[in-house]
């Protein structure tokens, strides 16, 4: 197998949808994007009521299907209030966190399709004026979108077309380095997401009949909780979410390597499917590492509180900086790719 084609396509595609602003709620763009690339591949994509994009992949047992996850959601902000001084107070979407934020451009879109930049900055953001510049804690109630636009008013900035209830999009900021490195906001999940359409390719490319039936879905909610908590077609007995590895302090996952997650903060996953993807990992020659995520939660736990009878797992690229400026290679998602590739066949 030619894995470095099926690598160079899963980065590409993963530097195009995250050109795509799509925070919680906002997904609209995206999804148009990933209905487009999966028809391309040859499949009939279906748009869900929710907003999410479902493909059927094909495969002969639809009885013992399973059901392959990935989110296109990410973190983001609303705005909550417009200030006096024609600024902007936001409300996070998602964990979105003020530390992770301050300093960073970003889009607001209006419900009239306007659209404005704008920056994210402390309140009385002079370090030379600000004699508490080094002190203050980052709230979203002490920090402000300054609007690039000559506004001085909560009128002025009124009559931009600017509301509450606004979408405010952050830059991703996206580099991939010559050593392999990707570097971007929202690679969780839009990392996942390529390497879900590169398998889908590999599939198309060499005309694969899978002994099980498999499903792509790929969903919209998940940064709030509750992106799989529907849209399970019949006959699916296995979820498997395709999110982040989590990188740090007592973790063995690398940003080289496909994580395999034990346990979240949600419990155990499937004993079974853990087990069977370590072995596929390990006869594969795949690198991979397994890890307990404390303060995790995936689409695969929301369709089990949903209360679908299914096993459920959960693997990805390892990612470091989580909900942050996140930086994975391209060894990782080729290591998931591979997992995901010998994992269904």
């Amino acid at each position: 197998m030619d894995t470095e084609k099926y690598v160079d396509y899963i980065v590409k595609q993963t530097e195009d949808i995250l050109a795509i602003d799509s925070p919680t709620g906002f997904t609209a763009n995206a999804a148009k994007h990933l209905m487009a690339e999966y028809e391309k591949l040859g499949f009939k994509p279906e748009l869900t009521t929710k907003g999410g994009v479902l493909v059927d992949l094909g495969g002969s047992n639809a009885d013992d299907a399973i059901l392959i996850e990935a989110h296109m959601d990410t973190l983001g902000g609303m705005v909550s209030k417009i200030k006096t001084n024609g600024n902007l107070e936001i409300t996070p979407l998602g964990g979105f966190n003020p530390n992770n934020g301050e300093s960073e451009n970003c889009r607001i879109y209006t419900r009239d399709g306007v659209i404005y930049e704008g920056t994210l900055q402390l309140n009385n953001a002079s370090v030379h004026v600000n004699d508490d510049y080094s002190s203050t804690t980052r709230e979203f109630n002490c920090m402000e979108v300054v609007i690039d636009e000559e506004v001085s008013s909560a009128d002025d900035t009124k009559k931009l077309g600017i509301m509450i209830g606004d979408i405010v999009a952050f830059e991703p900021r996206t580099r991939v380095t010559k050593s392999g490195y990707i570097k971007s906001r929202f690679l969780d999940d839009k990392l996942s997401v390529g390497i879900l359409l590169g398998q889908a390719k590999y599939i198309a490319d060499n005309n694969i009949t899978t002994d099980r039936k498999i499903y792509h879905h790929i969903t919209v909610y998940e940064e709030v909780g509750h992106g799989a908590c529907g849209t399970v077609p019949a006959g699916v007995t296995e979820i498997l979410s395709v999110d982040m590895g989590c990188i740090g302090e007592g973790l063995d996952c690398k940003e080289t390597q496909v994580s395999i997650c034990a346990k979240d903060s949600a419990g155990p996953y499937n004993y079974d499917v853990v087990t069977n993807l370590i072995n596929t990992a390990k006869a594969n020659d795949i690198d991979f590492a397994v890890d307990v995520y404390p303060h995790y939660g995936s689409d695969a736990d929301a369709a089990l509180k949903a209360g679908y009878d299914v096993k459920h797992g959960l693997i990805g690229a390892g990612v470091y900086a989580s909900h942050g400026y996140e930086r994975s290679h391209k060894k990782g998602a080729e290591n998931t790719f591979r997992l995901l590739i010998n994992y269904v066949k």
